[in-house]
């Protein structure tokens, strides 16, 4: 599953490796989780880069589109630095995610959770042979 951040930065950077991560998505190579917390986030940090709500509406479709929505019952309480972040380690848990793929520092400090490896999205892409070439 991808993160916020991951999301965000493939929507406001077309030339990063986000962009290539969510487009193998859709190609459906593999299969994206997301929460009704992360894709109002997303929304949220989307507003801040000033884009207007029909762009935002159309990229979230697309998102969801892509992706297994999950709900998550319980959050936990294990980055007290970023509460938001333990929305996302809820969201794998409840998809029964096999990676968590992100930027955020806090996330990626982790390693692992509850068995869900966590990774950067260059990392990622070179598991799924699909790096750019520098």
């Amino acid at each position: 599953m991808l993160d916020t951040n991951t999301y965000v930065s493939a929507l406001n950077f077309p030339e990063s490796f986000s962009t290539d991560l969510m487009e193998v998505a859709q190609k459906r190579t593999y299969q994206l989780i997301v929460s009704p917390f992360i894709i109002n986030e997303v929304a949220e940090i989307l507003r801040r880069f000033n884009w207007n709500e029909h762009d935002i509406r159309v990229r979230l479709k697309t998102i969801t589109r892509s992706s297994e929505i999950v709900v998550p019952q319980t959050i936990p309480d294990i980055i007290t630095e970023d509460p938001p972040d333990n929305h996302i380690l809820a969201c794998a848990v409840a998809g029964k995610a096999n990676l968590i793929v992100s930027h955020d520092l806090d996330l990626l400090r982790l390693k692992t959770y509850e068995g869900i490896g966590i990774i950067s999205p260059i990392d990622f892409l070179n598991t799924l042979g699909l790096r750019k070439a520098a």
